[in-house]
């Protein structure tokens, strides 16, 4: 059920943690990929270990999603790409990061929505989007007045998708992690005052993996997921359960 031979689906920020693993997992389950990046020098060792097709294009830019995906015959797409931003509090928020972090986080994953999905109709065989938002935008977060706006607009763009798209056999779904603990990561989610007492309030109590938030990303996709449309999955170790 959760075989994807043959399908094509192009996985953004596929340079990532999880958007690496989604490569892998995805072709280990017979798809054929296509990793994009922003810059193409760093997808060359993914694409050499998976066999998946490199494609490069700016989410900040609409002409270039179009151009870059206008053209493509796509099964499905797993929206990865993304944007942290800053930690700060609402007086203290930086406006131009915060309409960064929208415009990658949100508009960018609708840009490839919109630009993606007319072959899929066109194709007429159905299919699959996921996309990756957070459990920032489930719960209130310290600091993460920009991130967790950008994925609460990200899960909305979910629900209307899976609305509109559903008549042509096209589900559309969100999975929204936890904190994946990563160098990049660590500077803040690594320090004691904060590792701490997050980790307390999880049930699971520890970080997820790259492999934990991709196999969900490949479970949905899936035919296993057939009547699974408009959902935000908490992969967060039942954190926005308490």
């Amino acid at each position: 059920m959760t075989d994807l031979n043959g399908r094509t689906i192009l996985v953004t920020g596929a340079s990532g943690g999880i958007g690496a693993a989604t490569v892998r997992q995805l072709t280990a389950a017979g798809a054929k990929v296509i990793a994009s990046a922003r810059k193409l020098e760093t997808l060359t060792e993914l694409c050499e270990e998976t066999g998946a097709q490199p494609l490069t294009f700016d989410l900040t830019s609409e002409e270039s999603i179009k151009d870059a995906i206008e053209g493509l015959d796509l099964w499905g797409v797993v929206n990865c790409g993304g944007y942290g931003g800053e930690i700060a509090t609402p007086q203290e928020t930086d406006i131009d990061v915060f309409d960064k972090v929208i415009s990658i986080n949100a508009r960018g994953a609708l840009l490839v929505i919109k630009y993606a999905v007319p072959s899929m109709i066109r194709q007429g065989n159905g299919g699959a989007i996921v996309n990756v938002s957070s459990q920032a935008s489930l719960v209130a977060l310290t600091g993460h007045i920009s991130y967790g706006s950008s994925k609460a607009a990200l899960d909305n763009i979910t629900r209307v998708s899976a609305l509109e798209l559903g008549k042509h056999n096209i589900r559309v779904n969100s999975v929204n992690p936890t904190v994946v603990m990563t160098p990049m990561s660590a500077w803040y989610w690594g320090r004691p005052d904060i590792q701490g007492p997050f980790l307390e309030q999880m049930p699971l109590g520890r970080w997820a993996t790259v492999d934990d938030i991709a196999a969900p990303i490949v479970f949905l996709l899936s035919d296993a997921a057939a009547m699974i449309t408009g959902v935000s999955l908490p992969i967060d170790g039942g954190y926005s359960s308490r």
